[in-house]
């Protein structure tokens, strides 16, 4: 795959105020779901996150760095994924707006990460760099009870989908994926969807054509 890793060649920053202000709603909308956000944490939010618009197979974060980045999803398909002792691309995380996306270990932690995060579309994104999210987190109203909210959204889903590798078969979590996630299904490339399943991209077509 030849990734474009010189992000700054590949984004743009969104300045449109109409988009801006949709983009900052679909947001607000998300945390909602969590918890309720009053309006100096929204103010707070429009202050610090960036809107910004990605190129296709645009690089977000690399590995071998520390990713400095919280990202929220507006539109698009992203993807994480790291390399293994064969060179081969595993992907670990995929996913459609609207959601919150980085490598997480990294990110709080302040480690090297072994992931790359990758815009397998074109993706509008709302960015938050870690010195802006701590200011958020410290500052606002309620907003460190929903940054906590959001970690434990996504580390629910990763329990999830560890759960699912364990006790459902291929075609189960395919069909789970068909009915949860139908927009990666239709946007986000074969190979992707099996490496994330744990499925042979092989048996992935077969169980495609059978639904067929």
């Amino acid at each position: 795959m030849n990734f474009k890793n010189n992000l700054h060649k590949n984004y743009q920053v969104i300045q449109e105020p109409e988009e801006v202000s949709q983009m900052f709603q679909a947001l607000f909308d998300f945390i909602r779901l969590l918890v309720d956000i009053p309006k100096s944490d929204q103010e707070q939010c429009c202050r610090f996150f960036k809107p910004i618009f990605v190129k296709k197979n645009a690089l977000l974060e690399s590995e071998g760095t520390i990713h400095r980045y919280h990202n929220f999803i507006v539109s698009g398909h992203m993807r994480n994924f790291y390399h293994d002792s064969d060179g081969k691309e595993v992907t670990t995380d995929l996913n459609s707006g609207p959601r919150f996306f980085t490598s997480y270990n990294s990110f709080i932690q302040k480690t090297v990460s072994n992931e790359n995060l990758h815009c397998i579309t074109d993706c509008k994104l709302l960015r938050i760099n870690r010195q802006d999210n701590e200011i958020i987190a410290r500052n606002g109203a309620r907003s460190q009870e929903y940054v906590e909210k959001i970690l434990q959204y996504n580390l629910e889903a990763n329990r999830q989908r560890v759960i699912d590798l364990k006790t459902l078969t291929a075609k189960q979590r395919y069909l789970k994926m068909m009915q949860d996630t139908p927009s990666i299904i239709r946007n986000v490339p074969v190979a992707y969807i099996a490496s994330f399943l744990g499925i042979n991209p092989g048996s992935l077509s077969r169980i495609r054509q059978e639904l067929l």
